[in-house]
């Protein structure tokens, strides 16, 4: 144990003990991938039928019959659209995953005009978000005539009313519906939009815009409630965007204790290089069957925290394994090589296991603290080391100074 001296068969077993710890962390990190495949492949096709998909409004059509319009068809756009839609942000876990389900609060009024010098009996369909979905308290009001018997033919539901010359005619809608992942209003293929505007509440703070879907053009936080109101005001556009919101991102420990199995031999070769060379420095080499104990004890981190999740929160998970493999190892150093090899595994331990894991819970991190974890490992044994005698610490057996016994008494 006192020797400050390394053997290249030492390295080699320590080396050969690391291996045997990454092919574990292998097959636990793809146990726990296949375990979360399944289990999503099953559970999300439930969690649809049950929540409702995606939703994703589109624009009502509006037209009058006429010969010189498209298959008889003269399509109109409404002169005014203002549209109301509240966001409640609702995750439901089922198995290992949590599923990003929302409720969604719809009101919108239309301003449906007859653009001709005569009477015209004007036709207006509205798509309905999803076919499969449920819509509480839904209300399709066209002037004054309040539709409570209309049902959707197709996910889409057609009325027609007749608007006097160069008049106009209110159509009023609200519905409450519930989804999952993201909510879409489209403007299809609408060359060109006045009046509109959409007013858009969240009951999150963490707010992103799909792909293709426009910016607001005025926004709103109140820190207070921590919610956004958002406004898109189209006075005259052309070629419109789509508007829409995805639901925040939630923390799944599926692919969370994934991802750290395969990323720990990183963690572990970086404790074993601080732990074998500063412990040269201080003449405390540990023998290989130590090290084989202290793989063990990181292993310990990843296979509890695996099993946690299913019965704990996240958070808790990690703070009791984490707890564990640190009273582990620290006890396990303590009583081979002292306090004076704790001082140096337990924030080794800390740094490499607790804060690299950890890390994995927030999106494009992960590489960056492996980063500087590996700058700032290499900083300290380059401080550390600079004064060593590196040809007195890697000797073989047989390359060894042989020590001169004390004189004899005479």
């Amino acid at each position: 144990m006192k020797s400050n001296t390394i053997s290249f068969k030492h390295i080699l077993a320590i080396g050969f003990i690391l291996g045997g710890a990454t092919l574990a962390w292998v097959f636990l990190g793809g146990a726990m991938t296949a375990r979360t495949s399944t289990a999503h492949g099953k559970n999300s096709e439930s969690v649809t039928n049950l929540w409702g998909p995606a939703q994703g409004q589109s624009h009502p059509s509006v037209w009058y019959l006429s010969p010189t319009g498209q298959s008889g068809r003269k399509y109109i756009q409404p002169t005014a659209s203002n549209i109301d839609i509240k966001l409640d942000f609702e995750p439901k876990k089922k198995g290992l995953a949590w599923n990003r389900t929302y409720n969604a609060d719809f009101t919108a009024t239309y301003t449906i005009p007859n653009p001709t010098p005569i009477e015209q009996t004007v036709y207006i369909a509205f798509p309905l978000p999803s076919e499969n979905s449920s819509f509480n308290n839904f209300e399709f009001t066209l002037g004054e005539k309040k539709s409570q018997q209309q049902t959707p033919r197709g996910g889409v539901i057609e009325e027609a009313t007749t608007i006097p010359a160069g008049g106009e005619v209110q159509l009023k809608i609200a519905y409450q519906s519930r989804g999952i992942d993201r909510w879409i209003y489209r403007l299809g293929d609408i060359d060109r939009i006045s009046n509109f505007q959409l007013e858009m509440e969240t009951s999150f703070a963490e707010i992103d815009f799909p792909d293709g879907a426009s910016s607001p053009t005025d926004r709103e936080f109140d820190a207070a409630t921590n919610t956004w109101k958002l406004q898109w005001n189209y006075p005259d556009v052309i070629h419109p965007q789509e508007i829409g919101m995805d639901m925040p991102k939630v923390l799944n420990p599926g692919p969370i204790a994934a991802r750290m199995s395969f990323f720990a031999p990183v963690s572990l070769l970086f404790f074993f290089a601080v732990l074998l060379i500063l412990g040269a420095v201080k003449g405390l080499n540990l023998h290989p069957m130590n090290y084989f104990f202290l793989a063990a004890g990181f292993f310990s981190f990843q296979i509890l925290f695996a099993y946690l999740v299913d019965l704990l929160p996240l958070h808790y998970s990690f703070i009791i394994a984490s707890l564990v493999s640190l009273v582990l190892v620290g006890c396990y150093v303590r009583a081979v090589a002292g306090m004076a090899l704790l001082k140096i595994a337990l924030p080794a331990q800390f740094a490499y296991l607790v804060l690299f894991s950890y890390s994995f819970f927030f999106d494009g991190l992960s590489g960056l603290t492996i980063t500087i974890g590996a700058i700032a490992t290499l900083a300290l044994l380059m401080i550390y080391t600079a004064k060593m005698d590196w040809s007195e610490i890697f000797v073989t057996r047989g390359r060894r100074k042989a020590v001169t016994p004390p004189p004899l008494a005479q």
